[in-house]
């Protein structure tokens, strides 16, 4: 009685159908995002200054910055939406309007900062990561340099 549930134990372990060694990490191949496109593991892409290099870390596909570089390869079109399908985590950018938000009344500017794409339970979300300062804007492209938005879009902490 034995001999038949060893011999089934053992074809299932060579055909894999117990699943050993059989499943790949598929978060661990994808490319990293940038704008929307899609970038092989191991490239490098300039922006802002900066240079990026497509990894991974324990979410999956990783933008890690590196030293200083010359003038962007890549689009930049600032954080103006939400970054998931666009970027990877480690992405940066340059903050627009839609990244302002309130304190009290005031209105606090999404362009006096450089904001940085990062996990979250429900995917990425734009986090500032320093000022407007850090990034190297490209000859011809202009800084922003107010919001489009006013202060009495404030109340009680609420953008409105």
């Amino acid at each position: 009685m034995i001999k038949p549930l060893t011999l089934l134990a053992a074809a299932a372990l060579a055909t894999g159908g117990l699943g050993f060694g059989t499943v790949s990490d598929t978060r661990f191949e994808a490319a990293c995002l940038w704008a929307g496109e899609a970038h092989a593991q191991g490239s490098q892409v300039a922006a802002g200054g900066m240079a990026f290099t497509c990894g991974n870390d324990a979410a999956g596909p990783h933008w890690f910055r590196g030293g200083g570089a010359g003038a962007s390869t890549v689009p930049n079109p600032g954080a103006n939406s939400n970054p998931s399908g666009l970027f990877s985590a480690g992405a940066r950018q340059p903050g627009t309007d839609y990244d302002d938000y309130c304190v009290g009344d005031q209105l606090i500017s999404g362009v006096e900062d450089v904001f940085e794409a990062v996990p979250t339970s429900g995917g990425l979300l734009w986090k500032s990561a320093g000022s407007v300062s850090q990034w190297t804007f490209d000859p011809g492209v202009v800084q922003p340099k107010t919001s489009t938005r006013s202060t009495g879009l404030c109340h009680d902490g609420q953008l409105l």
